[in-house]
């Protein structure tokens, strides 16, 4: 598929971007993309775009169709999911070298089933899902990589959300701990407390103690 040139000189391309070098090396580094060869990389590149957000920013709404696959750059994404009544549940959290994506919702035909936001300055190379699926078609290595990806993900999620029900206070923030250290001083204390379903001084509490 070949693309028309970006016409947003907010999201470029990376041929377009001024520190295009630093990103196709930050790429490369990526969970999904680091194995990919250099004809493989090259292709890729001619699909995505670059988008920088700020803290609070939605990368992605839920209850939409038209959905992106997302490979993190810098800072930090969150996925959540809001109910009717707007009250708000923090699924996971996503750095550097990671990626988000809306993968089972769009081959499941449904609406996506979360939001994809901000928590620090980010910066993500995206694509529109459909091209990101199409060029996996062409690529079954890396399409079963990815899918391992997202069925790990999933995992994790569902794990997390079961040691909510099953875990104390301090063993909540003591398994965040040993599964993400690199996170635990990066993350907004409000947002890591929503996480764990703690209060913000519960959780300043619970660190003053030495409890964690």
């Amino acid at each position: 598929m070949c693309l028309l040139p970006n016409p947003d000189p907010f999201m470029p391309s990376i041929p377009e971007h001024p520190e295009r070098n630093i990103i196709r090396v930050q790429l490369a580094q990526n969970i999904v993309l680091k194995g990919m060869t250099a004809e493989q990389s090259a292709e890729l590149e001619s699909h995505l775009v670059i988008v920088d957000g700020q803290k609070g920013d939605f990368l992605l709404q839920q209850g939409v169709h038209e959905m992106e696959q997302y490979f993190i750059l810098e800072g930090i994404l969150k996925r959540v999911v809001t109910n009717e009544q707007g009250k708000e549940m923090i699924l996971r959290f996503a750095d550097e070298r990671d990626m988000e994506t809306s993968y089972a919702a769009w081959r499941l035909g449904t609406p996506t089933p979360y939001s994809t936001v901000c928590v620090t300055k980010v910066r993500v190379a995206k694509l529109p899902l459909p091209e990101w699926v199409a060029f996996l078609e062409r690529h079954h290595a890396l399409k079963q990589s990815f899918e391992y990806c997202v069925m790990r993900l999933m995992s994790e999620i569902m794990a997390h959300t079961i040691t909510l029900h099953l875990l104390d206070a301090p063993g909540r923030v003591k398994r965040f701990l040993r599964k993400h250290p690199e996170l635990f001083d990066r993350i907004p204390k409000k947002e890591l407390a929503s996480y764990l379903n703690l209060s913000a001084e519960t959780l300043s509490r619970l660190k003053q103690r030495g409890k964690i």
